[in-house]
């Protein structure tokens, strides 16, 4: 086992989050005109003048995302070096490394189309889902660059593991997924659509003629309470498959929990910035912890 290049892929994984957090605040505060329609200039300047809070906070995402891509390139790079021809270490790096651009290239987008700031469209709606799609399936094959590089590349398909079963833990990763989207879109609609009390945000998702992103607000907390129902069950046939699996069950179990009720207290604090982004760290953990234990349970336990 490699474990500098494993703790380097770990602490590259953490990194990315901090980056993913760092975007919830340019996207909740509005920030993402900051630096106009331009691209990769900011203003139509490589370094631009910070006269505005929304130009630094722009800006300053630029570079940690570009560092963030620089350093996933290093780890590729240092994959290649360190591991054999066929690695699984080296295709996952590989597979990280292709996301982090399509993370940049839909960043990009995002700026020079304008679907930022105030645009309330449905190609900005379906940009964002797409946009944390494509960052929680990143986060994804970070993690798997390092925990099998933790495992020394010792991967191989558990025997006996009953294909339904894999079928079911597809389902949840599955659903996890759309869960995600459709909590972008939620934040969205919370961010430009912000309501002045409680009771005039349920005002607001009751009313037909309400914008889209009002009356979409209401299908993530029911897909969420649908995924964590299935989730604890289906934790629930994952028994007797080791401590590992017991231990990211655990992990998931209590990520669930502690997920659910920030959601409520997000709903009646009114979504406010700092809400958001706990809201989506907590997003970002649990999604980890399901990766993890769903490649638990298919790998074989090492000795």
């Amino acid at each position: 086992m490699n474990k500098s290049f494993t703790r380097a892929a770990w602490g590259m994984t953490a990194y990315t989050i901090l980056v993913i957090l760092w975007g919830a605040v340019v996207r909740a505060t509005g920030s993402g005109a900051g630096c106009g329609n331009h691209w990769p200039k900011c203003n139509g300047q490589i370094i631009p003048r910070p006269d505005s809070i929304e130009v630094l906070i722009e800006f300053s995402h630029r570079l940690t995302s570009g560092l963030a891509g620089l350093l996933a390139l290093g780890l590729l790079v240092w994959a290649w070096r360190a591991y054999a021809p066929g690695s699984l270490v080296r295709r996952w790096a590989g597979v990280a490394f292709f996301l982090m651009l399509v993370e940049g290239f839909i960043g990009m987008l995002l700026v020079r189309l304008e679907l930022v700031q105030d645009n309330a469209s449905t190609l900005r709606a379906v940009a964002i889902a797409l946009h944390l799609t494509n960052t929680f399936l990143l986060l994804a094959s970070q993690a798997m660059t390092a925990w099998l590089a933790g495992r020394g590349e010792q991967f191989r398909w558990r025997a006996g593991l009953a294909g339904s079963l894999r079928g079911l833990l597809v389902v949840g990763v599955l659903g996890a997924l759309l869960l995600s989207a459709a909590g972008a879109v939620t934040a969205l609609g919370d961010t430009l659509f912000p309501a002045e009390s409680l009771a005039a945000g349920i005002a607001q998702d009751l009313d037909p003629t309400a914008h889209f992103l009002i009356q979409l607000r209401v299908i993530h907390p029911a897909l969420a309470i649908v995924t964590v129902a299935y989730l604890y069950w289906l934790g629930g046939q994952l028994t007797g498959l080791g401590a590992a699996v017991t231990g990211w069950k655990t992990r998931l179990y209590w990520l669930m929990g502690i997920q659910v009720t920030a959601g409520f207290i997000n709903i009646f604090l009114l979504a406010p910035v700092w809400m958001q982004v706990v809201h989506l760290l907590l997003a970002d953990l649990f999604w980890l912890a399901l990766v993890l234990l769903t490649a638990e349970t298919l790998a074989e336990p090492t000795a």
